[in-house]
Parts: C-alpha cells; sequence; structure tokens
C-alpha cells in the first residue's frame, strides 16, 4: 500500500474534487469529479464515496469546492451533512470547517479559499497520519502464523490512507510477519468482496474471501485468532455502530473467545451520545438486497426487504479499542 494512490483530491485548481467511485469496484477504477454542494452529497449518499473517515474528509474538501464555485457555505455545508446520518465524522468535519469559516470575515474572497483548502487537507493529512498510528499500536496484536478476521472495509479505501482496521494488517505485514486474512463479503452491499479482499490484494496481503455466515464454522474451527472492525461512530458508554454483521461477528467472537477490536479514530467518539441506543441508524433502499450486484433480480418482485446499513455492538462484546492514542482494553 503507498501514499501514492490517492483516492480523494482536489484538481482543476481547487475548483473540482476528485474521488474513486468505489461503487465500481472492483472491475473499474474510475475517477469522477464534484463541483457542487449537491454533487459531493449524492457522492456520499450513492457510496461513490464511503467509510467514516473518508467521509468526513470528502465532505471537508467538497464543502470547500462548493465555496470556491460561488455556493453559500451554510447552505453547502446543510447540503453535504444531510447525505448519511450515522458517520459522525461527517458532522464532526464540517463543523470543524465552520469553526474556520467564522474567523474569516474581513478577508479577501481568495484568502478565505486558501484557508479553507488548507484545513480541509489538513482534516485530510491528519486522518492519515491516525491510521499510520493506529497500526504502529495494533501490529504487535497479530502473531506469526495467525488467523484475522475483518468485516466490511475499513482500510486505505475507507480513510486518508493505510486505514483502521486493516492498519495492523498492513503495519505487520510491513514488519515482514506471515498471517492470513479472512475477508467477510459483507452483504448486501459486498464491501468486503468488492473492496477489503481488492485493496488486500493489492497490498500483497495473504487474503481468503468468505461468506458472513461462514464466519462461525471458521471460529470453530479455531482458524481465527483476532477480529479488527472499523467504526463509523462509538457511543460515551463504548456501544459502538459499525457495518451490519458487526454485532454478529462480536457475538460469535465472544463465544468462541476470539478477541474482537474496534479501530477508530477519536474524532469517531461521540461522547453528546450517551449509548448506542441513540446512534441513529440509517436505512437503505431495500434493492440494495434484490436487485444490486446482481445480473437477475434475487428476490421475488414486490418482496419487503429491511436493511438497516449498521447495527451496534454493545460495549460488553468489546476487547479494545485501537485509536491514534494507543489501546483502550476493557
Amino acid at each position: 500500500m503507498t501514499k501514492e494512490w490517492d483516492i480523494c483530491y482536489f484538481s482543476d485548481g481547487g475548483q473540482m474534487l476528485t474521488v474513486l467511485d468505489q461503487t465500481l469496484l472492483p472491475t473499474e477504477e474510475r475517477y469522477v469529479g464534484l463541483r457542487s454542494a449537491d454533487e459531493v452529497a449524492d457522492a456520499i449518499a450513492r457510496l461513490v464515496v464511503r467509510g467514516a473517515p473518508l467521509i468526513g474528509i470528502a465532505a471537508a474538501m467538497g464543502l470547500c469546492v462548493a465555496v470556491t464555485n460561488g455556493e453559500d457555505f451554510e447552505e453547502a455545508k446543510h447540503k453535504i451533512g444531510a447525505s448519511r446520518p450515522t458517520a459522525v465524522n461527517l458532522s464532526w468535519a464540517l463543523e470543524r470547517m465552520a469553526t474556520v469559516e467564522a474567523g474569516l470575515s474581513g478577508l479577501t474572497f481568495e484568502s478565505r479559499i486558501a484557508r479553507l483548502r488548507e484545513e480541509a487537507l489538513r482534516i485530510k493529512d491528519e486522518d492519515a497520519e491516525t491510521c499510520h498510528k493506529i497500526g504502529a499500536y495494533g501490529r504487535g496484536l497479530i502473531k506469526e502464523g495467525m488467523g484475522v478476521l475483518t468485516h466490511c472495509n475499513a482500510g486505505h479505501l475507507a480513510t486518508g490512507h493505510y486505514g483502521t482496521a486493516l492498519a495492523p494488517i498492513y503495519a505487520a505485514a510491513e514488519e515482514g510477519k506471515h498471517f492470513r486474512v479472512y475477508a467477510d463479503e459483507t452483504r448486501p452491499l459486498l464491501q468486503g468482496a468488492r473492496l477489503t479482499a481488492y485493496e488486500l490484494e493489492r497490498g500483497g496481503v495473504d487474503t481468503t474471501l468468505i461468506c458472513d455466515n461462514m464466519a462461525a464454522t471458521l471460529m470453530a474451527q479455531g482458524k481465527i485468532d483476532i477480529v479488527f472492525v472499523g467504526c463509523d461512530r462509538v457511543a460515551a458508554n463504548g456501544d459502538t455502530a459499525n457495518k451490519i454483521g458487526t454485532l454478529g461477528v462480536a457475538v460469535l467472537a465472544k463465544h468462541f473467545g476470539v478477541p474482537f477490536y474496534v479501530c477508530g479514530p477519536q474524532s469517531t467518539f461521540d461522547k453528546r451520545c450517551k449509548s448506542g441506543k441513540e446512534i441513529v441508524i440509517e436505512e437503505r433502499r431495500g434493492e440494495e438486497i434484490t436487485i444490486m450486484h446482481y445480473l437477475k433480480p434475487m428476490a421475488p418482485k414486490g418482496v419487503k426487504a429491511y436493511n438497516p446499513s449498521f447495527d451496534v455492538t454493545p460495549r460488553e462484546l468489546i476487547t479494545g479499542y485501537i485509536t491514534e492514542s494507543g489501546i483502550i482494553e476493557i
């Protein structure tokens, strides 16, 4: 994994945000240009850009692009902020940009844009550094010959660089350790199959793709020694929202005595949210279950579908949290 693989950057003199369209992976690497708050919000909502840290980065950079192109700051901020409700990094990044904007009265338009752009890039660079620190702290948990399970995608494609849940994996691999990674496919959007398997293979990591319902069998066979997952929001009591299916993995890990670690930046910890019961869970279109990623529909026409994008793992099922400040054991 190299930092040169930039998947979210300013282009056209800062008037456009260019992002890798993750809906097309793994069959096609296509970059798209975004010039307005509506386009940025749509890209986040449609998962062209996804992953809590990268959503925050794209939101900050997209807000900057929107203002550069003449949009009102507050209106653009509102449009982008309404795109997805669960990932706290979205609102965190936008509020950070708003704090900077509040101190720019009296400056020329050019100076104001330059300062906003500087702050957005700082958010991106800080996230990359945070990911490397998570990797540095977490790599020691991976021992030679281990089997590592991860769910969804919390790697380079979801962050400024390196990843959160994949950061210990990349760091351990760079140390020369030999181990196996098992990636849950992560239905219904298949982030594990399309994205995690894709980027780990790209990074030369020994990776095996499994269906979500195979994790229990692998744990029963003793093939899983540790689990790393990311997080979209951590409540004040430690309850954690992550991609749907994470709760099931945590229950299995508890039953089989497998350590279960949540990896994420401190910006994902929401002290204003008392517990997981207060986390708003996004519910997405049923077509993502019945039609998307199939050549033909895989369910009878008109059948009802329930499609929550996230679930909440209670604190008591979590072994510890890995942040840029270290490992917090429970």
